[in-house]
């Protein structure tokens, strides 16, 4: 593998063309062995405004043909369908339809070893979904066209990461769809992925579902029925695995060194912990996958796009984050 980043736009009318550029410019990624996949136009488009530092873009139509150093952006272009009525901050179809392409584009690459891991811009939903491409997000996108069937959203930080048994679905629905299975899945992926992340005997800690962990029946059976047992299961495999937590104690107790991360058995369950303890520094990153990938954990931030006011440490931890990860 070489070592080779690359970088999505996600969606051209967000925040991602100039959170890309920001973060290529700091001396932790300047000259690193990062392409982008997105629309040149559009980056020459963000330095024309004084959004970013000036630089060459370089478009390239073969990963071999980059160059790298710190005066140069490589590029494979992805062009809009029609630059003259691109709008930023704003849904659009044309918009949706790049994002998409990026990423596809970006897959291919990683499958044939020619990158060897990708960091995504934030792309929009309802930009995507007006494109006719109707997935909840990235993580459901890239399984598709890496035909994963397996896979769980991490989020990640130096002090905190957490492995999801469910993301983008109502909570009545994730009481009636979790099962065994799909936990037992999760623990089995967030071992896998932690020992790929250079962690040997890594400690799991599983979130309960309700209340105290349900405190013994009193508040849920979830935790007796589901839980107890794939968590013994996994136990008997050798994995290092604790649980169930009382979820208003867990995130606190991996973050002072007690595990190394927590299973949390739906979206704001694990993005709220995370989020309030390291928002600008947390990752992304769908485990599972054939190969890494990380995100930016933040939207497209179409009310500050194209203003100057972004902030690119997000996107800049989770460049940083690929490179680290694939050169494990």
């Amino acid at each position: 593998m070489n070592g080779i980043i690359g970088i999505t736009m996600g969606d051209p009318a967000g925040i991602g063309p100039e959170i890309i550029l920001n973060s290529l410019a700091e001396p932790s990624l300047s000259g690193r062995h990062c392409v982008v996949i997105g629309s040149a136009e559009i980056l020459r488009m963000v330095q024309e405004k004084g959004l970013a530092p000036s630089a060459d873009i370089h478009v390239i139509e073969r990963i071999e043909d980059a160059v790298f150093n710190p005066d140069i952006v490589n590029v494979i272009d992805i062009p809009l369908e029609d630059l003259s009525s691109f709008e930023f901050g704003k849904v659009q179809a044309q918009a949706g339809d790049l994002a998409y392409r990026c990423i596809k584009k970006a897959t291919e690459l990683a499958m044939n070893e020619e990158i060897a891991a990708i960091a995504t811009a934030p792309l929009n939903k309802e930009a995507l979904h007006l494109a006719g491409h109707h997935y909840p997000g990235h993580t459901e996108l890239l399984a598709h066209l890496t035909d994963t069937k397996d896979y769980a959203m991490v989020l990640y930080t130096d002090t905190l990461k957490v492995i999801h048994v469910t993301t983008h679905i109502a909570l009545l629905d994730f009481l009636q769809k979790l099962g065994q299975e799909r936990v037992a899945t999760v623990i089995d992926i967030a071992d896998a992925f932690m020992k790929k992340a250079g962690f040997e005997q890594p400690r799991i800690a599983v979130a309960g579902v309700n209340p105290h962990a349900g405190e013994n029946g009193l508040f849920g059976k979830e935790e007796i029925n589901i839980l107890n047992p794939v968590i013994a299961q996994m136990k008997e495999k050798g994995v290092d695995v604790y649980g169930p937590c009382p979820p208003d104690t867990v995130f606190l107790q991996a973050k002072q060194g007690q595990y190394d991360i927590v299973v949390a058995m739906y979206h704001d369950q694990g993005h709220i912990p995370l989020k309030l303890m390291g928002f600008y520094d947390g990752v992304n990153i769908t485990a599972g996958l054939p190969f890494f990938r990380t995100s930016a954990d933040h939207g497209t931030a179409f009310d500050i796009a194209w203003t100057g006011k972004a902030n690119p440490e997000s996107m800049i931890t989770s460049v940083e984050l690929a490179v680290k990860l694939s050169n494990i």
